[in-house]
Formats: C-alpha cells, sequence, structure tokens
C-alpha cells in the first residue's frame, strides 16, 4: 500500500525528503532521491576524497560531485522510520530539525503475525508521488505487497523479468533502513554524497549495470573477504572478460514494463550468455536499437583511451553504467507498422540518415576501493593503468562490434 502525504513539508533547505531511487540497478548500498536531478548515498571516505581530487580527463565519465549533505533517521509517534536530509543541520546533533516541516518518506515497520508462533516485520512504504512515469508504476505495482523481497521473486525462488519498474533500489533500501534502525539514535547526523542523477534526463531510462575488471576485493579487504571475491571473479565472466553484469533495466516498448536483471543473474552467465545479455539490453520487444551501437562505442572507446594513461589508478569493484533512452522513436515506430505483428524478433531499429546519434551515457560510479597515487587511503602504490579495466573495456568493445556486424 503506498499513500500520498498531503502535508506542507516548509522550507526544503530545512528538510528534504529522502526517497529510494527506483532506476538503481546494481550495488548493495542504497542509493536515495534528493531531488530531480540529484542522488545521495552513504558517504564512504575513500571515494569522497576520490571525487574530490577526480582527474580532469575521468570527470566526463563520473556523475558530477555536488558534495556533502547530513542525515537523520527519525522515528515518529507511528513507529515510523524516516531519512531527513538538510544543508542546514548543525553539525553536533540533529534535535533542532522542525518536526512539524519533517515530512518523512518513511518505512512503517510493523510486527504482523504470519502464524501464531512467527512474527515478521512487513515494510509498508510511503511515497511522496509525482509525475514521473516511473513513480506511478511504482506506486501502483506496491499497493499490492508488503514486502520488498516479494517483488524480487516468487516462492519457488524465480524472478520474474518483467516489471513496472526496478525492485532492486528498494531491496537495498530495506535492508539499509533495517540495519540502521537496529541501533537507532535521533541525534546522530550520517554523512551522504550527493551526486548527479545521470538518468534524470531520460523518460523510460535503460540502464546496464557493469562491474569492472579481473579483481573486485579492495586492498583492505581480509583474507576471508579477499577469497570470496576471488572466487567470484573465477566462477564468472569478471575472469575469463574483465567484466559482468551486476544489473540491468531495459524498458520494452512492446508491453510498457521493464525487463530487469540482479547481480545473481548476472554471476551465473558464462561468456556467450554475456554476450546474449547484452543484446538483451538492446532489444526493446519489438526491435534490435542498432542506432545505440555506434554512440556506445565512441563512448567506450574514449574512456578506454583515458584509462590506459591513468597511471597507478586501480579501480577495484567500481561499476560502469551504460545509458539509454528507451522512448519509441517516431521513426521506429513507423519501422515497426510496416511488419506483420510477432515478426519484430529481427528487426533493426536505426535513425534516418542524418538525423544523429540518439543520446547516450557512459558513467563510472562506486569508487569505495579505487586506489592510486596520492590518495590518502592508498595501501599499496600500482605502476601503469588497470590492466583488468582495460581488459573489460576491450572485450566489451569487440562484442559491440560483432553485434554492429551481425555476428
Amino acid at each position: 500500500m503506498v499513500v500520498q502525504n498531503k502535508l506542507d513539508t516548509g522550507d526544503p533547505r530545512k528538510a528534504v525528503l529522502l526517497e529510494p531511487f527506483i532506476h538503481q540497478v546494481g550495488g548493495h548500498m542504497s542509493v536515495m532521491k534528493y531531488d530531480e536531478h540529484t542522488v545521495c548515498k552513504p558517504l564512504i571516505s575513500q571515494e569522497q576524497w576520490f571525487y574530490e581530487s577526480l582527474p580532469t580527463a575521468i570527470k566526463q565519465f563520473t556523475p558530477q560531485y555536488k558534495g556533502i549533505i547530513s542525515v537523520c533517521l527519525r522515528k515518529d509517534s507511528l513507529g515510523n522510520l524516516g531519512l531527513i536530509a538538510s544543508p542546514s543541520l548543525p553539525t553536533d546533533n540533529c534535535s533542532s530539525l522542525d518536526k512539524e516541516h519533517s515530512v518523512m518518506l518513511c518505512q512503517e515497520i510493523k510486527r504482523t503475525s504470519t502464524t501464531s508462533s512467527d512474527l515478521q516485520p512487513n515494510l509498508l512504504l510511503w511515497c511522496i508521488l509525482s509525475s514521473c512515469p516511473g513513480k506511478a508504476l511504482l506506486r501502483t505495482e506496491l499497493q499490492y505487497h508488503t514486502d520488498v523481497s516479494s517483488l524480487m521473486e516468487d516462492t519457488n525462488g524465480n524472478q520474474p523479468e518483467r516489471k513496472s519498474y526496478n525492485p532492486w533500489g528498494l531491496h537495498c533500501h530495506q535492508l539499509h533502513l533495517n540495519r540502521m534502525s537496529s541501533k537507532l539514535d535521533e541525534n546522530k547526523l550520517h554523512q551522504f554524497l550527493l551526486l548527479e542523477n545521470v538518468v534524470s534526463k531520460y523518460q523510460y531510462p535503460c540502464i546496464l549495470d557493469l562491474k569492472m575488471g579481473t579483481r573486485q576485493h579492495g586492498d583492505d579487504a581480509s583474507e576471508e573477504k579477499k577469497a570470496r571475491h576471488i572466487k567470484k571473479c573465477e566462477q564468472s565472466t569478471s575472469g575469463s572478460l574483465g567484466v559482468r553484469i551486476c544489473g540491468m533495466q531495459v524498458y520494452q516498448a512492446d508491453t510498457g514494463q521493464f525487463l530487469c536483471k540482479d547481480k545473481y543473474y548476472g554471476r551465473k552467465l558464462l561468456p556467450n550468455g554475456f554476450r546474449q545479455a547484452l543484446y538483451q539490453f538492446l532489444h526493446n520487444g519489438n526491435c534490435l536499437r542498432t542506432d545505440l551501437l555506434e554512440p556506445i562505442l565512441l563512448q567506450l572507446k574514449a574512456l578506454l583511451s583515458v584509462i590506459k594513461t591513468q597511471s597507478s589508478y586501480r579501480f577495484y569493484s567500481s561499476s560502469l553504467l551504460i545509458i539509454y533512452d528507451g522512448q519509441e522513436t517516431k521513426e521506429n515506430k513507423e519501422i515497426l507498422d510496416n511488419h506483420p505483428q510477432g515478426c519484430f524478433q529481427n528487426v533493426n531499429c536505426a535513425m534516418p540518415h542524418g538525423t544523429g546519434h540518439p543520446k547516450v551515457d557512459i558513467r563510472m560510479i562506486d569508487f569505495a576501493h579505487t586506489t592510486y597515487k596520492g590518495s590518502k587511503y592508498n595501501h599499496t602504490i600500482y605502476d601503469g593503468p588497470d590492466n583488468g579495466y582495460i581488459f573489460g573495456l576491450e572485450n566489451l568493445v569487440k562484442i559491440l562490434e560483432n553485434t554492429r556486424e551481425g555476428e
């Protein structure tokens, strides 16, 4: 169930409603929506330092860094938990926050009995509704679910492919709120990074989250964590290709829903399955978006040239986002109108000659384990560029070039 809170939020500089970012397709840390053009995530000092000392050449391939925000966890008289951000919060605590104007996007944690002896918490998401198409779809689907995990898979453990929105962000948000609520301290400030919302310009953002490189553990990883990550890489395309799928959503024009995949799907793929998944990412349910290949390849090759010049940098456990808009163009609709229904799978969608390339974004994200010479947090100084990352980019380019050539 989702309800609309009609209370006045007051001065936005006093209290900002942090909403789950519904277009988060990967990662384990919750990303929150701060405003239409900004997201925020829990601050990790190593990642903050990377953004604040970012090489100029890499800036075009990362979200714009917008600073730091203070966040309070609040619990009201009804037991609702909310994350409230304010640029004007005092540095020592958040006791001065105006509760009347701190209208929360919240999750009410109720304990309802599933059997006479077993009590389990159900999470009720309260949403501030907007005109965003994804938000309306989110509202519709959540009316029938009280447990976010039920949106991830069915009772048999199978993941439904097509959804009105990607549930991964809500999954991460639920886990994050549960962790924070276990040690609730309303006077404690939590620091969050403010970053550009790189999908805000897209009506139906299609997003591929790729974990890059042949190594995923940071220099500070424990032996147990190191061994676990090495095993994941060896058993996935991280080892064979230097890249694996961490999550994706693709808008399906034929159904009006998103086709969603998560990191567990990506870990199971062999190289051929990875190639098929890239094809699926470029297919909108009606046709293969061949018009996207050239702009994607141009940006990937530009990034590859930049990474090759970054001596000492190691982007361990970072991701690469590929983003485009799933909205059908007028030209593509006309192409499909000329094909019999059910004959779309082998149809290619392409922009008419002279119209230019569609908008595409390639962005590097998640730098909590990135290390480089001069970092305050580096444990080891490396020579030369990140060859594992380069290996992954080169394989990604080859696969997309083969797709472009029809192989």
